[in-house]
């Protein structure tokens, strides 16, 4: 189903760790406007649109917050990766870093982790693509 290049489209290099922000991407990845929320928005909502063309589309936006989600990751990974004991005292890392060390965890910058509360998928074609729009930023 896939083809898998091991290397990103934009690739992210990030030589030092820097956990204070590395709590503020996280939210990025699993926060109420992150990543794999987005990602799982698209894809549930596809399923109740009337025609091809929108449930292609959805599908595809919903595969492409997914390659959001790894870049994001990347990052995350690349900011807490190799932290002292230090860097993870200063920046108030400890808590993330007792349940999870350097692993990435979808999660807010609050702490709480993702949960689907954050999209809704209502079943009708233009609520969804309401919350789509709301979600993204854009206006109606």
């Amino acid at each position: 189903m896939w083809t898998y290049e091991k290397k990103l489209e934009y690739p992210i290099n990030i030589k030092n760790p820097n956990p204070a922000i590395a709590k503020f991407i996280i939210s990025q990845v699993g926060g109420p406007d992150g990543e794999l929320g987005a990602s799982q928005r698209y894809l549930s909502q596809r399923y109740s649109m009337p025609f091809d063309e929108p449930i292609a589309t959805l599908t595809d936006i919903g595969t492409e917050e997914l390659a959001h989600l790894e870049m994001v990751s990347t990052i995350v990974h690349q900011l807490t990766r190799n932290m002292t004991i230090d860097q993870i005292k200063e920046a108030g890392f400890e808590t993330y870093f007792v349940d999870h060390t350097a692993g990435v965890y979808p999660q807010a910058a609050a702490g709480f982790p993702f949960n689907a509360l954050c999209f809704a998928s209502k079943g009708d074609a233009i609520t969804d693509l309401v919350e789509d729009m709301a979600a993204d930023g854009a206006t109606v």
